[in-house]
């Protein structure tokens, strides 16, 4: 397969920010592409960066903050102006199919008006699908799970947050999304990873790189960093550094494209 890319569209956590948008992550695999979350923003960077809008072969929404869902409207009504002809297939937790249809539907988002079949699938955790020559695996995360005990007798729903293994025949990657502690990566972790995508806003750096001494990887990207964090990611940086010596480990820039 070759050269495969990240190409970062959304780098900030779940705060307002005025110069990073939030979670958007586009994969090219060879001739086979991703999008993860798609995030406030999202529509505006990937304009600006000039790409087709028949790009992404599937679309993977990690759980339903808005920080990760709250573009996907816009960017729907984008696919249908632009005139995406190749089928749409979303991959979300259950409990958010619905209503994110009835969301898009309200915004008047029909679908007679696209040049494109769309289609949902619940994620399993555990549970493989084929995405063109990538494979794809969802794994539950517990970013919810206090949302979950706080809510979950008066809120009928999931509180299912997941991230990703991909696998192609050249490659390993693992996208975080987000997580509720660092033991949340070891399922993505098992084997080698050419590429961890990992977020650090709900745990301390150092929590993170004590538990990913010792693993298997060869690049680490860092995103989703707290306000505080990003304003100190040369220490963040240097840190990482000096926790996992052999890892090329950077912290991405909005709009940062990474190859591998």
């Amino acid at each position: 397969m070759g050269l495969c890319s990240v190409r970062c569209f959304g780098v900030g956590d779940g705060f307002p920010s005025a110069d990073r948008g939030h979670s958007g992550f586009l994969y090219q695999l060879g001739d086979t592409s991703l999008i993860i979350d798609c995030g406030d923003g999202f529509t505006s960077h990937y304009e600006a960066a000039g790409l087709s809008y028949d790009l992404g072969d599937a679309f993977l929404l990690s759980h339903q903050h808005a920080d990760h869902v709250g573009g996907f409207q816009m960017f729907l009504q984008s696919l249908w102006l632009r005139q995406r002809q190749k089928a749409v297939r979303v991959f979300m937790g259950e409990d958010g199919i619905e209503p994110l249809k009835k969301f898009c539907h309200a915004g008047y988002l029909f679908d007679e008006l696209f040049n494109f079949q769309l289609s949902y699938t619940p994620l399993k955790s555990g549970k493989a699908f084929p995405i063109g020559h990538a494979r794809i695996t969802p794994f539950r995360t517990t970013h919810l799970d206090s949302f979950a005990t706080r809510f979950g007798k008066k809120y009928e729903q999931n509180f299912d947050a997941f991230s990703f293994l991909i696998e192609t025949p050249d490659h390993r990657i693992a996208h975080s999304a987000d997580l509720g502690t660092p033991e949340d990566l070891a399922p993505l972790l098992q084997d080698d990873v050419d590429v961890l995508v990992c977020e650090l806003a709900h745990f301390k750096p150092e929590q993170l790189f004590a538990f990913l001494a010792g693993e298997a990887i060869t690049k680490l990207i860092l995103v989703h960093l707290t306000a505080k964090l990003w304003a100190d990611r040369k220490a963040v940086l240097a840190a990482a550094r000096a926790k996992l010596p052999g890892v090329e480990i950077s912290i991405a820039q909005q709009g940062e494209e990474f190859t591998f």
